[in-house]
């Protein structure tokens, strides 16, 4: 069967992607150049939004099942104890997942794969996009496989394939942004010491730091941090080994492997071009504080997928892809600028950089995490459950506290949530109280699934109006919010954007 759709690129960000299209039934490729997932992946966070997107697509489960929840942030100042900031559930109420979540991404990539087998989707390894043309209603792709060239037809194309991007630079879209001075290495280790209790460790001299995160396996840690300025560009764990031990304390009994790197701070000039889509660090790449960057991509699959499977099946206009680009790119462009400046500033050999490092990390920051507000507005900014698309066209109107383009708040019931219905994959109707029978009707006409739930104090606490119309879109995000639960409110903004709902499958 000819693709509808070929990812390049099978990182988390070209798998997610892959997995949603696969559930709605879209006939795809998926093409990496590399011999099999990653190996030595840099990326552990994996936040609350992004297993949100896991529990519609039914593997949230074995993600977390698989992964570390993170407790706790321990300061060290070569290797001593400077403070504590304890995090638990520390999203209570405002997640079904209301953890920090440490997941190497090598494993996380195989998760993903595993699924992606199971239902009869394999990654082609070592298969390389050389370049391709957009045609009105199609792509000609040229790729290599093992030094054999073949040109492929598909109906759109998506580079998912990292910050060094074919698809980007054959786009000849701009990459503006620029490179940190300082060099980083990353080494999954085999260590023992006080500052590997299974939390996340920060620790720090003056002049550099150490990040020790746990892994599932027995004894292994995830070291990651600054690389001293008078090494070369060829170096060794030996070389950082003393600088590892000054910092944190532990005793390192051995190194699995070790790599180094340099970071960027860069968006992609746009997202999109006709029938090619930039996602994930083929379209932005930032520092890794907070561990937003393979969460983004994900979220850009997410934002994505669903608007070409709805597309594909003739249950929208090609118009709906226009909303890709304004989503995404806004919120890419915003991330970028808040974490560079953080990065700069926590990193900075200077006299302010050295004291916010000793004093407010290790002294000030557990102190305000014993005040309930503190760890609450950290998960918001941390878990991307903040992230809305307020000015997308596809948004429309408000009821209660909640805007068109909002996540669509989690709520806890007396059986269950309301994020329940959200494995559907589709559009729905969510009215919080009772729904009047012409909103029934209208439901069924559209083949909208209407959903119906208990009025109650976690619905009202969660910014919902009683009785109100909130259509929510296939990932989660709210399309129109009605106060009044119009039906003819609701058949406007279907007809405007020629929308058509109905089971994905």
């Amino acid at each position: 069967m000819k693709p509808s759709v070929l990812i390049v690129g099978a990182g988390p960000t070209g798998l997610a992607l892959a997995l949603w299209l696969t559930r709605a039934n879209i006939p795809l490729r998926i093409i990496d150049k590399d011999d099999g997932p990653g190996e030595t992946s840099r990326a552990m966070g994996v936040h609350a939004r992004t297993l949100e997107f896991y529990g519609q697509l039914g593997l949230a489960d074995e993600v977390v099942r698989q992964g570390i929840e993170v407790g706790q942030v321990s300061i060290r100042k070569a290797g001593r104890l400077e403070g504590r900031a304890a995090f638990g559930h520390f999203g209570e109420g405002l997640s079904p997942f209301p953890f920090m979540l440490s997941f190497p991404q090598d494993e996380h990539e195989r998760v993903l794969i595993a699924q992606l087998e199971q239902a009869g989707v394999m990654v082609e390894r070592r298969t390389e996009l050389l370049g391709f043309e957009q045609r009105e209603d199609r792509v000609l792709a040229t790729l290599n496989q093992d030094g054999e060239t073949e040109t492929t037809e598909t109906s759109f194309l998506c580079g998912c394939d990292g910050a060094r991007s074919t698809t980007r630079e054959t786009l000849k879209a701009g990459f503006p942004g620029g490179t940190y001075s300082q060099r980083f290495f990353v080494a999954d280790a085999q260590v023992k010491g006080e500052a590997f209790d299974g939390g996340v460790d920060i620790c720090m001299t003056g002049q550099d730091f150490c990040i020790v995160l746990p892994l599932r396996r027995t004894g292994a840690a995830r070291l990651i941090g600054i690389v001293p300025e008078r090494h070369g560009s060829e170096i060794a764990f030996a070389d950082v080994a003393p600088s590892v031990a000054r910092n944190t304390g532990l005793e390192v009994l051995g190194v699995n492997w070790f790599s180094t790197y340099r970071v960027h701070h860069r968006v992609a000039s746009r997202f999109r071009e006709n029938r090619v889509f930039l996602l994930g660090d083929a379209a932005h790449v930032h520092s890794p504080v907070g561990g937003q960057g393979m969460n983004t991509g994900i979220g850009d699959a997410i934002n994505l997928a669903w608007k070409l499977a709805a597309v594909l099946q003739r249950r929208a206009d090609e118009a709906i892809l226009d909303s890709y680009e304004p989503e995404r790119i806004a919120f890419a462009r915003k991330l970028v600028h808040s974490t560079d400046r953080m990065f700069q500033f926590v990193t900075a050999r200077s006299f302010f950089g050295e004291a916010w490092r000793s004093l407010v990390m290790g002294r000030i920051v557990p102190l305000l995490f014993r005040l309930k507000s503190v760890p609450r507005f950290a998960f918001r900014a941390m878990s991307q459950i903040e992230i809305r698309y307020r000015a997308s066209p596809l948004s429309s109107g408000s009821a209660g506290r909640v805007h068109g383009g909002d996540r669509l708040p989690w709520v806890k019931l007396e059986t269950g949530d309301n994020f329940a219905p959200l494995k559907s994959l589709d559009w729905q109707i969510h009215v919080y109280g009772s729904a009047g029978n012409a909103l029934k009707d209208a439901a069924r006409r559209r083949g909208l699934a209407l959903q119906v739930f208990p009025w109650g104090r976690n619905t009202e606490a969660a910014g919902l109006l009683r009785d109100a119309l909130y259509l929510v879109r296939p990932d989660g995000y709210v399309g129109l919010a009605d106060p009044k639960a119009d039906p003819a409110t609701l058949e406007r903004y279907l007809a405007d954007r020629r929308i058509v709902a109905g089971a994905v499958g």
